[in-house]
C-alpha cells in the first residue's frame, strides 16, 4: 500500500488508515476479540497507520489498539492520538459507572471527559495516552476539536505540541476537526505537519477546496481526510440514511443517488468512488476509515484497490456532480 510523507516531517502514512473510534465501542459494544481481529485484518491488508483518541470510549480505543499492536515492530507502523480532552476518574460508587452511552460510546462512565487545551493539559494527555497505549512515543498528535477553544489551542496547546515534537516524544503535530476555517488557520499561522479534516472533502461536501486544501498545498502541509462517506449517505444512499450523523436532507439524498447511478454505470460501487475521490488532491496524504470488524477492514482495502476509470470522473463533471477542476 502506497505511503505518503506528512508535510516536512519524517512520518509516512499509508493511504488507508484504520480509524479506531469504532473499537472504542462507538454507538454499540465491540467484543475484545473482534476489536483485535479488526486490527489484525488491517495489518494483513497493508494498513500501517492507526488513529485513536482518549475520547473514544474513555480510553478503551487506546488500550485496545495498543494491545493489538504491541507485538508488532514499533518502526513498522504509525499511530496518532489526540489532545484536548483529559480523562478524570470518577468515584467508584457503582452509580457513576452506570452502563449506557457516554457521549456516543457504549462504555461504563468510569471517567469524566474535561476540555483542557492548556500546556499542562496537553502534556498530561500525552503521558496518559502513552500509558494506555503501552508505548514510549506517539507518531502524530492532533488537537482534537478545538472549535470553541481557539485562544487556548493557539496560545497554549499548539506551542506545547511543538515542544513535545522537539523533544522527540511526538513525530508530527496537527489538528483534527469537522470544519475547515480553523484548520486553515493552523496551516497558515503555525508549523503543523498535518491536519485531519472530517467530512469536508467528499463527493457531497467539497468545502475544503475553498480554503484548506489550497493553503495546505501552497505551504507543503498534508491533509488526512476522514468521514469520506459523510457518516453513511455515500456508503448506502437510501431513505433514512444519515449525513454527518443526522437524517440526510432530501436534496443530498437525491444527489447521492445521482452519484451512485453514474458510478455504477461504470461498474464501480459508490463507496469505492467516495474512498478514492479525496486522494485525487495533491495535498491529501490519505483517507481514514472507521472500522469495527475484519470484514469492514477488508472491504475498505478492496475498495481502495479497485481501479477507477477516468471516464467516471468525466461523467460526474458532465452531470454537474463535480466542479470543473475535477475535485
Amino acid at each position: 500500500m502506497r505511503r505518503n510523507r506528512l508535510g516536512h516531517s519524517a512520518v509516512e502514512v499509508t493511504e488507508l488508515s484504520f480509524g479506531a473510534a469504532a473499537i472504542g465501542n462507538l454507538f454499540s459494544a465491540v467484543e475484545p476479540e473482534q476489536a483485535a481481529a479488526a486490527v489484525d485484518a488491517a495489518w494483513d491488508e497493508g494498513v500501517r497507520y492507526f488513529d485513536t483518541a482518549p475520547h473514544y470510549g474513555l480510553g478503551l480505543s487506546e488500550r485496545r489498539l495498543g494491545e493489538a499492536l504491541r507485538a508488532r515492530p514499533r518502526d513498522a507502523y504509525v499511530l496518532s492520538t489526540k489532545v484536548g480532552r483529559v480523562l478524570d476518574p470518577l468515584p467508584d460508587d457503582g452509580a457513576a459507572a452506570a452502563e449506557g452511552l457516554s457521549e456516543g460510546f457504549a462504555v461504563r462512565a468510569t471517567h469524566r471527559r474535561r476540555w483542557d487545551f492548556s500546556a499542562a493539559g496537553v502534556r498530561r494527555s500525552i503521558e496518559d495516552s502513552l500509558e494506555r497505549l503501552g508505548l514510549d512515543r506517539i507518531d502524530i498528535a492532533y488537537l482534537h476539536d478545538p472549535d470553541d477553544h481557539a485562544e487556548a489551542a493557539f496560545g497554549e496547546a499548539y506551542p506545547e505540541l511543538e515542544k513535545l515534537r522537539a523533544e522527540g516524544l511526538i513525530g508530527a503535530i496537527g489538528a483534527g476537526m469537522n470544519q475547515t476555517a480553523m484548520l486553515t488557520r493552523f496551516v497558515v499561522e503555525t508549523d503543523v505537519d498535518v491536519v485531519l479534516c472530517a467530512g469536508r472533502y467528499t463527493l457531497l461536501d467539497r468545502s475544503a477546496l475553498t480554503d484548506l486544501l489550497p493553503a495546505a498545498a501552497a505551504r507543503g502541509r498534508s491533509v488526512v481526510v476522514g468521514g469520506v462517506f459523510n457518516s453513511g449517505l455515500l456508503a448506502d444512499p437510501r431513505p433514512g440514511a444519515t449525513y454527518d450523523y443526522a437524517a440526510a436532507p432530501m436534496n443530498l439524498l437525491d444527489r447521492a443517488l445521482r452519484l451512485k447511478a453514474v458510478t455504477e454505470g461504470h461498474g464501480v460501487p459508490l463507496r469505492a468512488a467516495a474512498l478514492h475521490y479525496p486522494l485525487s488532491h495533491p495535498a491529501v496524504a490519505g483517507v481514514l476509515v472507521g472500522t469495527r470488524s475484519p470484514d469492514e477492514v477488508r472491504d475498505a482495502a478492496a475498495l481502495l484497490r479497485q481501479e477507477i476509470p477516468d471516464a467516471l470522473w468525466d461523467d460526474l463533471r458532465a452531470e454537474g456532480l463535480l466542479t470543473e477542476n475535477g475535485h
